[in-house]
């Protein structure tokens, strides 16, 4: 059957969440017999910090404490790789970063990534669109953990935000292997439809059907005046395990700028979220 999870790619760093992500994902490869790679992103000290060369033992302070963080993580690695499973470390470092990541990313099915948490930007030289930014630049779909903690494993419960688009498209064909083992799922539409509104079943989910998933559907029929708070309230009303939806954005002076949903979803999330953009 398509659509199936053969390789994820983890986002590997010094932070406490990096063992969080690695344990998510190999319950992923272990249920779907996918192999995982851990790829670390950190440039140089000199290439981040160029204002470093001109400041006395900066740049060797750095240089230090990269090399503490890079140890750190690929421990943390060898402790939690799955057993059984494929799984390789790889790194990168180069500059500027995020599309270097990005250029891996598309040789991914998924990719975990983790929310921005506080106080990371200085301890991972990471940027806080770190996630959406790797999703735009890459084209793959990416599965977003919150900072605070995620439940690994098989997401019993699943909602899908459904608004007819390329987006919202590609997250939910991304999120099929999934979806498939899913207990339950539940499409959520919203605006002024008038087929919806008329109670007409949309055709998402005859898709999910042909596909093997049963979801039932629940539409809001007003435009919400906050989207992103809709669906993470809907999803905590359903007791949701995952939140799968389009990640929307646009560029402007050369930078990804998210939409108004996907950025309060992914600075409030409290469960994993599926994003394609």
């Amino acid at each position: 059957m398509g659509n199936e999870l053969k390789q994820l790619l983890v986002h590997a760093d010094a932070t406490p969440q990096f063992a969080q992500r690695l344990e998510f994902a190999g319950r992923l490869a272990a249920l779907h017999g996918a192999g995982i790679t851990a790829l670390y992103a950190s440039p140089s000290a000199s290439e981040a910090l160029p204002v470093a060369s001109g400041i006395p033992g900066l740049a060797v302070k750095r240089e230090n404490t990269q090399d503490t963080e890079l140890a750190r993580a690929r421990s943390v690695f060898e402790q939690l790789k799955p057993a059984g499973l494929r799984a390789s470390w790889a790194e990168v470092h180069e500059f500027p970063l995020v599309p270097a990541f990005a250029q891996q990313a598309l040789y991914a099915d998924l990719l975990v990534l983790g929310q921005h948490g506080p106080g990371e930007g200085w301890s991972t030289l990471m940027p806080a669109d770190f996630p959406e930014t790797v999703i735009a630049l890459s084209g793959r779909p990416a599965l977003v953990l919150p900072y605070t903690s995620a439940k690994p494993g098989l997401p019993g419960t699943v909602v899908i935000a459904w608004k007819p688009g390329p987006g919202a498209a590609r997250a939910v064909t991304a999120a099929l292997p999934l979806l498939r083992k899913a207990g339950a799922v539940h499409v959520l539409s919203w605006g002024s439809d008038p087929a919806a509104a008329a109670g007409e079943v949309p055709n998402i989910v005859s898709y999910l059907k042909a596909h093997g998933v049963r979801a039932g559907w629940q539409h809001e029929a007003a435009e919400p005046d906050n989207l992103g708070e809709l669906l993470l309230s809907r999803a905590f009303d359903l007791q949701a395990d995952l939140l799968v939806m389009g990640c929307y954005g646009h560029t402007r002076a050369h930078e990804w700028v998210l939409g108004g949903a996907s950025r309060t979803v992914l600075k409030s999330m409290t469960l994993p979220v599926l994003m394609a953009h």
